[in-house]
């Protein structure tokens, strides 16, 4: 598989740099044409004014008529090419992104700026949000909405139905194989925009569009007077008496009273056609194919393949009438359409026959985008990385099979080259991995990528491993714990309050089993009191509905085995090499025989305890 995701990068680079090239000679190109319009000005204007002084004027009509002509001709041409280099612009930068994707390079992955509240009970222990984040390396989404149902499948805790999930991940799997279809939708709409597709204020004019009463007679008698007033303008310029006058007030009278019937509408259209024509160019690129092949996308996308109704089409027309309600952000043209017709009566009364058509259906389709779209994500990020595996979910209901099981584990937020795997099989309810090891050895990482593996499989996802099956587990973590002063708690208070709510979520039978992953326990206390808290908390978790990791320096935790055969002591090791420390990061059954503390103190030029005076 490793070979695979060489090619893989391979390939993207050679796009990458194929398209770098085209770029730079079409924008060669792009300034001899510019040069080349000036050029035909300045001529034009040359041989037009020489052709009239010399009295040749009907040359000077002629050479006018062609130089006008031919500047249209490369003006043409030219404003095409900025348009196909603005796309593959785009297009380079989707593989930009993609490639750094795959080398886990941060520096090239843009971050979404998106965060949950503090009071999740595991997205910022296991970096879900955040700047090095799964959800920022994942996010290849084209709407609001798929970022929104991204976020919620990795932090979803409630178990999913069995079909559900199984039916959510053969749609990523499919959506893997359609590279081409995945770079188009984000070719697409990072063409016309490159923030991702809100609809929340579509939804809202939808939703808050109320009719206004009486507004096709409204429209019918402001239409009626705008007519006639050009008729009676018209009559008076040839010498008939000012009766335009009187139309002409009427005319005012009736738009300043209906103004403020319509001016509502205005607020919530401003610029909304530019939302509206991404929106329609992504669903339009659904509507022209059909996907027997692929049953689980065919259903997703035959609401958008309705010969009667095109989602496209529909909401291109949203597009124009917004555009249109829009012109009046610019006073004086609106000023000047409406001496000729009324205007905002006339948008209104269309915009609302386009929103009677748009609300049954609108929530389905934006629905169903954000579900592709969500996909596309995982699906990406799949593509990116063939060396994982699809993992298998097992029936819940058997305790002893409850449980998360897998090899060659590791750590997708890591480089390739920087990571470790290591296997780990951790089944059965009660079930405790208590982690012993030297500071730096990577216990916390450890973790952190269970954690965010069994994340990624209840999303639907592929995972950081060669293998791996768990049955559906609601994940509780207490890793980043610190004050909070705005609510007057110490690190030791807080860290007690996490813990209270793990055994909380335990206790709550009637739901999935709790994976609990807690580093370092009790570290906020005394040694004597945290020995026996830790103690007391871990013979807690061995008769739960629960199992997981715990992590520890208090070696003298590792004799809980002898008490119960749910405990298994494992550990992270390190050897000292040239006055440095070196980790392998590889989990090793039993505790851990070493320490390091006071050599790393020792090596950072602390002082430490030295060897006691020889006796006599």
């Amino acid at each position: 598989m490793d070979n695979v995701r060489c090619k893989r990068e391979r390939m993207i680079v050679r796009g990458r740099d194929r398209g770098t090239r085209l770029l730079l000679k079409g924008r060669r190109v792009s300034l001899a044409l510019s040069r080349s319009r000036m050029g035909l000005v300045l001529t034009g204007l040359l041989v037009c004014v020489s052709s009239y002084k010399l009295g040749w004027f009907v040359a000077g009509n002629w050479a006018l008529l062609g130089f006008f002509l031919c500047f249209l001709c490369v003006a043409n041409v030219h404003n095409r090419l900025e348009r196909r280099l603005r796309r593959l612009g785009t297009w380079i930068d989707v593989q930009e992104s993609n490639l750094a994707r795959l080398r886990v390079d941060w520096e090239g992955i843009s971050d979404p700026m998106l965060s949950l509240s503090s009071e999740h009970p595991y997205a910022a222990d296991l970096d879900l949000l955040g700047k090095y984040s799964l959800f920022r390396l994942l996010d290849t989404t084209v709407s609001r909405d798929g970022q929104m149902l991204l976020i919620a499948w990795m932090t979803r805790q409630d178990a999913l139905s069995f079909d559900r999930w199984e039916s959510r991940q053969k749609l990523v799997r499919v959506l893997t194989s359609l590279r081409g279809l995945r770079d188009r939708i984000r070719l697409v709409a990072n063409c016309l925009s490159p923030n991702p597709i809100a609809t929340e204020r579509l939804e809202s004019l939808l939703e808050n569009s109320d009719p206004v009463a009486r507004l096709g007679s409204l429209l019918l008698t402001a239409s009626a007077l705008a007519g006639l007033n050009m008729v009676l303008l018209v009559f008076w310029l040839l010498g008939g008496p000012g009766y335009w006058i009187v139309s002409f007030l009427l005319y005012a009278l009736l738009l300043f009273l209906t103004g403020r019937r319509v001016s509502h509408v205005f607020g919530r259209a401003l610029n909304l056609h530019l939302e509206l024509d991404k929106l329609a160019a992504v669903l339009g690129i659904f509507e022209k194919r059909s996907y027997r092949r692929y049953p689980e996308l065919q259903a997703m996308t035959d609401l958008w393949r309705n010969e009667t109704s095109r989602p496209s089409v529909a909401i291109r027309q949203l597009a124009r009438t917004c555009s249109g309600l829009s012109l009046k952000a610019h006073p004086l043209l609106h000023i000047a359409m409406h001496l000729v017709i009324p205007w905002d009566l006339a948008w209104t009364w269309y915009l609302q026959k386009v929103c009677n058509r748009l609300r049954p259906v609108l929530q389905d389709w934006t629905l169903h985008l954000a579900i592709i779209d969500a996909s596309m994500a995982l699906a990406t990020f799949a593509y990116l990385n063939p060396s994982y595996a699809w993992p298998c979910r097992q029936p819940e209901g058997n305790a002893t099979a409850t449980g998360i099981s897998g090899t060659a584990i590791g750590h997708p937020l890591l480089a390739h080259e920087q990571r470790i795997n290591n296997d780990l099989t951790l089944e059965g309810l009660g079930h405790v991995f208590l982690v012993t090891g030297s500071n730096m050895s990577g216990k916390s990482t450890f973790l952190r990528t269970v954690g965010i593996n069994v994340c990624l499989a209840q999303a639907g996802g592929p995972v950081c491993a060669e293998s791996l099956s768990w049955s559906w587990l609601r994940i509780r973590t207490c890793i980043r714990v610190g004050d909070r002063l705005e609510e007057g708690l110490s690190y030791f208070y807080a860290e007690v309050k996490r813990l209270k709510s793990l055994l909380v979520a335990m206790a709550d039978r009637d739901k999935a089993p709790v994976l609990f992953l807690i580093d370092e326990i009790f570290k906020g206390t005394n040694n004597r009191e945290r020995l026996l808290g830790s103690e007391a908390f871990i013979r807690e978790l061995t008769i739960g509905q629960g199992l997981g990791l715990v992590t520890t320096h208090d070696l003298e935790l590792a004799n809980l085995e002898q008490e119960s055969a749910n405990l298994t002591n494992v550990h992270f090791q390190e050897t000292l090499g040239d006055k440095e420390l070196q980790f392998d990061y590889r989990l090793r059954p039993g505790p851990c025989p070493t320490t390091n503390a006071l050599r790393i103190m020792a090596m950072e030029g602390l002082p430490v305890p030295g060897p006691g005076p020889s006796a006599p």
